[in-house]
């Protein structure tokens, strides 16, 4: 049971440092600072014992939050680190890259400064590593039954993990060099190390999971073969259609989509090269698109060595406090400041760019003007145009869904109004024995929501195979389902 006072004794919320701006510019290493172990058994002391644990809810993933929180206070590190893994396969990456919707529903939050939720998670899960604690889980019987996965980004790698433990042989397709999809080369090294992700990928291969890289499947392997392969499938490529910008002079060299510029720099922090071919440095750069990959833009623009930047937003500039259109336990409207955003730059709010100005055939700078929200719909504010030089634009606008692959056309598929791929409440598409699961069936979201989806997908495919399944299903589908 946890301290019924501990929020007394401890008010105040206390979150890890970062390291210097001036430092961490000058590499890719992760920005944060080590967070003391008396501190932080402090803070996960703050969670109240409250009668209805509100920060469940806010979780996809179900996290078992007031149980490990109160392990980490009496010191028993090794239970915690078992509690946390029964709901979420991958806390290493949780704990680095979710936005915690756990924390704004926390019941604290209601008068004072939530418990630090998302820092607790992550000290367990490195104490886990450190410790040796991070073993191959191998099943102990297997069903003789197989499965391929296409895609290896957070939903597919939590789908297979599942389904490996489960006894039955697991083959994930990448169509990239190297798996992790968006892990891999979209997440850039300064908010998550790539070696996180490889320490993973060994506890996985000694589990039995099998990685295949390198193909792209519906054309590498049709989708006939697939299915005449294996027993099942889970389809996890992701929601990878990125939104474009098609005004006057978008043809124009230098203007990029952030996951053509994203990628690279990761190459070059793997040692694939030395240079990458789309680089900041020296330039003055537009980012457009004021979401957390503008922010991952933004961060490798600093470290490459951008002469200026700036990074427009459309939307309004969020209130400091908590707006009542989201009241406590729903996730806030609110103005966040990433790491990269205190490294510098300037945020633009309620601003839309209207052409690309170029010369020669290179981007040379655009022109926009602010807007207003009225009745749902931006108008432009009279006499707000202005103009603003770049040598290299980044689109960093989000996603419009799946791609439409061959794999997805010759499956035969159905697909929701919004373009995502349509699944029933196990996550069973119309195709027998083909699931989906992650962004491409629930569209562009979270990464814990990716995770969530790919355990679920993993309960109906065990269930589909064997007539029943242990597996826990921890969230349905939110997406229209299939006729």
């Amino acid at each position: 049971m946890a301290d019924p006072r501990g929020f007394l004794k401890f008010p105040l919320r206390v979150l890890p440092s970062r390291r210097p701006v001036s430092e961490r510019v000058g590499d890719w290493n992760e920005v944060y600072q080590e967070f003391p172990e008396d501190t932080l058994r402090e803070q996960a002391g703050r969670c109240m014992d409250c009668g209805i644990p509100f920060c469940h809810t806010g979780c996809p993933l179900g996290n078992l939050i007031p149980e490990w929180n109160d392990l980490v206070r009496t010191g028993r590190w090794r239970e915690a680190f078992d509690r946390l893994h029964a709901t979420n396969n991958f806390p290493d990456f949780t704990g680095r890259l979710c936005p915690a919707p756990c924390e704004p529903a926390c019941v604290l939050g209601i008068n004072q400064p939530p418990v630090t939720i998302k820092q607790v998670e992550y000290e367990i899960v490195e104490r886990g590593f450190k410790e040796g604690w991070a073993r191959p889980i191998p099943p102990s019987v297997k069903t003789g039954k197989s499965v391929a996965v296409v895609g290896s980004g957070p939903a597919g790698l939590a789908a297979a993990q599942q389904l490996t433990r489960a006894g039955h042989a697991v083959t994930v397709f990448e169509r990239d060099d190297r798996i992790g999809g968006l892990l891999r080369y979209g997440i850039p090294e300064f908010k998550m190390e790539k070696r996180v992700v490889d320490r993973r990928l060994e506890q996985m291969v000694g589990e039995g999971t099998e990685f295949r890289t390198g193909v792209n499947v519906g054309v590498d392997v049709t989708a006939e073969q697939l299915r005449s392969d294996f027993d099942a499938v889970v389809l996890a490529g992701g929601a990878t259609a990125w939104r474009d910008l098609p005004i006057p002079g978008r043809e124009l060299d230098g203007i990029h989509q952030a996951m053509e510029y994203l990628p690279w720099a990761n190459r070059v922090q793997a040692g694939d090269l030395s240079e990458p071919p789309i680089t900041a440095h020296g330039k003055k750069v537009v980012i457009i698109g004021g979401g957390d990959t503008g922010a991952d833009c933004l961060g490798t623009v600093h470290r490459q060595g951008g002469t200026c930047v700036h990074q427009f937003e459309i939307m309004p500039r969020p209130p400091e406090t908590r707006d009542p259109s989201t009241p406590w336990p729903m996730y806030p409207l609110v103005m966040r400041t990433s790491a990269a955003h205190e490294e510098g730059g300037d945020r633009v709010f309620s601003v839309n760019t209207e052409q690309f100005l170029g010369r020669d055939g290179h981007v040379t700078g655009l022109r926009a003007h602010e807007v207003r929200r009225r009745n749902g719909a931006f108008e432009k504010v009279d006499g707000t145009d202005f103009e603003l030089e770049a040598d290299l634009v980044l689109l960093a606008m989000g996603f419009v869904g799946p791609e439409r692959s061959a794999l997805l056309n010759d499956l035969g598929l159905e697909f929701t109004g919004r373009g995502t791929v349509a699944r029933d409440e196990e996550f069973a598409t119309g195709v027998p024995g083909v699931y989906v699961a992650g962004d491409m069936g629930r569209g562009q979201s979270l990464i814990v929501w990716a995770i969530a989806e790919g355990r679920a997908a993993a309960a109906g495919v065990d269930r589909y195979l064997m007539g029943k399944t242990a597996l826990p299903l921890p969230v349905k589908p939110t997406a229209a389902p299939i006729h």
